[in-house]
């Protein structure tokens, strides 16, 4: 007689109860979760949809400055946090980080075309026609070359600004 009783199989329906670590782990994630609310821009914030409660208790933490009631604050979000479905307000977060590297990258990008074409003029300025077959090419070599001038006489890059943002809008 074996003791099979003693450990009964599992269905594939149900799960292991969650670890006293793993409740702990999520809890801390979702309070995590709650500072980057509070911590975010207030452009950005008005973007994320948000329960009554958890965005009043943000706007709260927001203004308080004494450091032992900010904590209690965010330990208090990440309670309203677990009865609400934070999944949503986790991928808004992540779309404003990828948003701000997608930014980041063009902005780099742009500058290397613009210190391209200040340094190599008319061979770099074939190669951004060939890519950008939109842009103004007798505009562009007139910025290219109110930069050059500029540089050379050790005015200020006004020129080259606006060839940078030039660049930008049309890009």
């Amino acid at each position: 007689m074996s003791n099979t009783d003693d450990f009964p199989e599992l269905t594939p329906d149900e799960e292991l109860p969650k670890s006293k670590t793993a409740i702990k782990r999520e809890m801390t994630e979702l309070q995590k979760l709650g500072e980057e609310l509070v911590n975010l821009p207030a452009a950005k914030l008005e973007k994320i949809s948000l329960p009554e409660d958890l965005e009043e208790a943000v706007m709260l933490a927001r203004r308080l400055k004494n450091r032992e009631g900010k904590r209690r604050q965010l330990q208090y979000i990440g309670k309203l946090m677990r009865v609400i479905d934070s999944d949503s307000i986790r991928e808004s977060l992540e779309s404003f980080h990828q948003d701000s590297v997608a930014f980041r990258q063009q902005f780099h990008k742009l500058e290397i075309w613009r210190d391209r074409l200040l340094n190599e003029g008319d061979s770099a300025l074939e190669e951004l026609m060939r890519e950008k077959p939109g842009m103004d090419r007798q505009h562009l070599r007139q910025l290219i070359r109110q930069a050059q001038k500029q540089a050379s006489q050790n005015k200020p890059p006004a020129a080259a600004r606006k060839l940078f943002k030039y660049l930008r809008e049309n890009s």
